[in-house]
């Protein structure tokens, strides 16, 4: 969930339909708060090697829901929960004529009933920011599955920093013992942590 995220999209060229009906949406309920651009093609690159489900919490109005839809094979599930009740039910009309996807009105933590999943995408709820309690990614993906938390600063140095001081979260993540996990700069102010889950 990137501040301004959706009005980003305005300059972006060659968004995917299913990106541009989802953004409408958003545009309609007054969410601004959806992935940017660059997020966006980190999500669809990653979807097209997700062989067979992709989770994601935090659907907002379904802007990074479609991107990854937008990669997805044929056949691949894709399940994304959201708290906010309109917010569910906008993104749930987004993907009506889409079989594969299924929004649920939930907290994050309905992904564990779901999975495991080949692609894991934490933008609302379960990246361990502020007080909220990190999702376990040995329970949450497959074995090789992908985990994405995004909405974070590029470091500049070691340990990363977030208001001056260790960037917990971060770090969390990046020094997780069941992943391989790097952070990658999506901008110049814009980067996620991508972790892949180690061999059991």
């Amino acid at each position: 969930m990137s501040l301004h995220g959706t009005t980003a999209h305005r300059t972006a060229t060659d968004l995917p339909p299913l990106v541009r009906r989802a953004l409408a949406v958003a545009d309609a309920h007054g969410f601004a708060h959806s992935c940017r651009p660059e997020q966006g093609l980190l999500l669809r690159t990653l979807a097209q090697g997700a062989p067979s489900a992709i989770g994601e919490s935090g659907t907002g109005c379904g802007v990074g829901l479609a991107w990854l839809a937008s990669g997805a094979a044929p056949g691949v599930r894709l399940l994304s929960v959201e708290r906010d009740p309109a917010r569910a039910a906008a993104a749930a009309e987004v993907f009506a004529d889409q079989p594969q996807v299924t929004v649920v009105r939930a907290d994050w933590t309905e992904l564990y009933r779901h999975g495991p999943f080949d692609l894991l995408v934490l933008d609302g709820g379960g990246q361990g920011k502020g007080d909220g309690a990190p999702a376990d990614p040995a329970r949450l993906l497959a074995p090789q599955g992908t985990v994405v938390v995004d909405d974070f600063t590029p470091a500049t140095g070691w340990p990363p920093l977030h208001e001056g001081r260790p960037d917990s979260a971060r770090l969390h993540w990046l020094q997780h013992p069941a992943l391989h996990a790097v952070e990658l700069r999506l901008a110049a102010d814009l980067s996620a942590v991508v972790g892949r889950r180690r061999a059991d």
